[in-house]
């Protein structure tokens, strides 16, 4: 069977001379830019006061990562969805909409009076995920390919800017005027965000108007990893092997059956499912998402305990720093990944996306291995700076890797089902991590912390994830560097455009 992956057609962004309008494109990526810089810098702002809100509402640790894991795992439920209508109806509007709901969501998270309805907000407030794959979606349709890898570095680098942003910004002001705050002070961005791209973004060329969307498929999912990032997140408190949490872990696996076959016979229809088989058997499009699965839960399982690692008392194997100085100390992991990630999409189409994401997966495991002995705060942070430079450059190589692969046609459904894999394992990262911090405990002044096993074991953990991505990346086929064909692609000169394998 071959698979072909379509030239990219120069419909032109202006509609005229058959060229692509470079300043319209430069445009959209700075408003895209701030996208995910605002909805990053909205999640990140909480990190630091994790263990402030889990003391403020008595929970545990493990509890306390449903703050982070319910938020993934209904973006998990609602990207593929998302992702769709924006192939219906036009990505700019359905971003619109998106944008909207996620601020009255990120509204009502602030005011939150228990821990339950947190968590339940948190879940509505997961749409803000879908603004991923949608942007991801309009920067190949709408950019000149010569401009996409690096347009997807400097994206990819604002990530790093978010968590920069946001690390001790949303900590001073956790700080001084408690955590609730730091809510309230996002939503004017979101707003104002919400306009520009109403105002200075154009709808998308391409539209499927008569695409079904997997609704089915996309509950199942969603709920089937609900119950198992529950039963990660319970388990130390009920205990692993009472009837409750194994009943947790057996439904969600067992749920992955049945969507597996539905999911086959949804495509057979002519539908295309959220878990694509057809996009799947192309061999980039698997390994892309493998990688981000990883990768996912190595960075979010590691976030989680130097969160805690930092707060915890000295004489308990901590730092024993306040939310501010927390912030502070994870801010060399957001560095490392607004440095780096824009260098990666500068030179990734010389060095290749393929080799570009191995380095990246290398650097961040040796890093995370690096981190497992006892040190100094100092040695600590230089070796955070490296993880995050490690997740920046896997990251610009590994979307380089998907949007140079796929059709145009298909790029919103391919997006959409590569942030569903990355967010399955971020969502089974943070419970994971607080798994393992509520199991390794130590009693100090009356009050139970972490023990420094449970971060050893956190950050050996997230080191065989990213030694795990670096290995899958090499079954994928190369797009970038030399050796690829060059094609003339009209109204645009020469381009390299990846070339059609066999299976």
């Amino acid at each position: 069977m071959s698979s072909t992956v379509a030239p990219l057609r120069s419909a032109p962004a202006n509609g005229r001379n058959g060229e692509y309008d470079q300043a319209y494109a430069w445009r959209v990526m700075w408003i895209l830019a701030g996208l995910v810089t605002v909805v990053l810098y909205i999640e990140g702002m909480l990190t630091p006061s994790l263990p402030t809100i889990a003391r403020d509402f008595g929970v545990s640790a493990g509890q306390a990562s449903l703050i982070l894991s319910s938020y993934i795992v209904t973006g998990v439920a609602l990207s593929p969805v998302v992702g769709k209508l924006g192939d219906i109806y036009g990505k700019k509007r359905v971003l619109g909409i998106v944008l909207v709901v996620y601020a009255g969501c990120v509204s009502v998270t602030g005011f939150s009076p228990t821990f339950s309805f947190m968590v339940a907000a948190r879940a509505f407030q997961g749409i803000g995920l879908t603004v991923f794959p949608l942007g991801m979606s309009l920067v190949r349709e709408e950019f000149p390919r010569e401009m996409v890898p690096r347009a997807q570095g400097i994206l990819s680098g604002m990530f790093g800017a978010g968590f920069a942003v946001s690390l001790p910004i949303g900590a001073w002001v956790s700080f001084r005027y408690g955590w609730r705050v730091t809510y309230h002070s996002a939503i004017p961005f979101v707003i104002l965000l919400a306009v520009l791209v109403f105002l200075f973004v154009r709808e998308s060329r391409y539209r499927r108007p008569e695409t079904r969307i997997d609704y089915v498929g996309a509950s199942v999912l969603g709920f089937a990893l609900a119950l198992l990032v529950l039963a990660l997140s319970e388990g130390p408190t009920w205990g692993w092997l009472v009837p409750a949490t194994l009943t947790l872990f057996l439904l969600g696996a067992l749920l992955l059956v049945p969507l597996v076959l539905y999911e086959r016979r949804y495509q057979r229809g002519g539908g295309e499912a959220i878990l694509s088989f057809r996009l799947l058997k192309e061999r980039n499009v698997m390994v892309t998402n493998l990688v981000g699965s990883v990768s996912g839960l190595g960075m979010y399982l590691a976030l989680l305990s130097m969160t805690y690692l930092f707060q915890d008392p000295v004489r308990a194997g901590g730092y024993g720093q306040t939310i501010l100085g927390a912030g502070l100390s994870l801010v060399p992991l957001a560095l490392g990944m607004l440095v780096f990630a824009p260098i990666a999409g500068a030179i990734v189409s010389r060095v290749g996306a393929r080799p570009l994401t191995a380095v990246g997966s290398a650097v961040a495991g040796v890093a995370f291995l690096a981190a497992i002995p006892t040190q100094s705060l100092g040695s600590l942070l230089v070796v955070e700076f490296f993880v995050g430079a490690g997740i920046g450059i896997l990251n610009a190589g590994m979307i380089n890797l998907l949007v140079l692969t796929v059709d145009p046609r298909d790029m919103g459904l391919a997006t959409s089902m590569s942030a569903v894999f990355r967010n399955i394992g971020s969502s089974v990262g943070a419970p994971l991590s607080g798994s393992i911090l509520t199991t390794f405990t130590i009693v100090f002044l009356g009050f139970v912390f972490p023990a420094h096993l449970a971060f050893e074991w956190s950050f050996a953990f997230a080191a065989i994830a990213f030694a795990c991505a670096g290995v899958v990346v090499y079954f994928g086929r190369e797009v970038l560097g030399r050796g690829q064909p060059v094609l003339e692609v009209e109204g645009q000169g020469s381009a390299a455009i990846p070339s059609s394998p066999s299976h």
